[in-house]
């Protein structure tokens, strides 16, 4: 699994693109090791690189994952369904007080990015939270085989 955040920083929050593509999808696709360098929020700074090898299935997760530059690598597109406000509640919550002139920033940059580069439009699955847990169903962009949820080739890993 790849999260984002080790992905994104301060100073690009959702450009980072370029970045993401050298340092992970191309070497997997490759079938070889990917090494991306994590960011430190707290320290706003990247760290040394960690070794991310190709697998079946590599989880990228975070906002900005399902964006038009990297669908042509994805295997499928899964959406969690929640409302901003609480999501960025959770997201204040959890960095503190520390990060709070960040968030500010950061619901600007989220409403600019999906104003610019929708994703959800293109989610093969929508992951809805229930008080029982979480329920999976078909996205706007599912294709007809979205109940198979398998790699789509053997060989190099597929990103999700």
């Amino acid at each position: 699994m790849l999260h984002l955040d080790d992905i994104a920083s301060h100073e690009q929050l959702f450009a980072w693109t370029g970045r993401l593509m050298t340092q992970v999808i191309e070497p997997l696709a490759r079938g070889e090791d990917a090494h991306y360098t994590p960011y430190d929020w707290r320290a706003r700074a990247f760290g040394d690189p960690v070794p991310l090898p190709p697998a079946p299935v590599v989880l990228i997760e975070g906002v900005g994952a399902g964006r038009s530059a990297l669908r042509p690598h994805l295997a499928r597109l899964l959406w969690m369904e929640l409302p901003r406000e609480e999501s960025w509640t959770r997201g204040r919550r959890r960095d503190g007080a520390e990060q709070h002139a960040f968030w500010d920033g950061w619901v600007a940059a989220e409403r600019a990015h999906f104003a610019a580069d929708p994703s959800r439009p293109h989610a093969d699955l929508l992951v809805l939270q229930r008080p029982e847990g979480y329920e999976v169903l078909p996205g706007p962009g599912a294709t007809p085989d979205v109940g198979q949820i398998v790699t789509q080739r053997d060989g190099p890993s597929r990103m999700w």
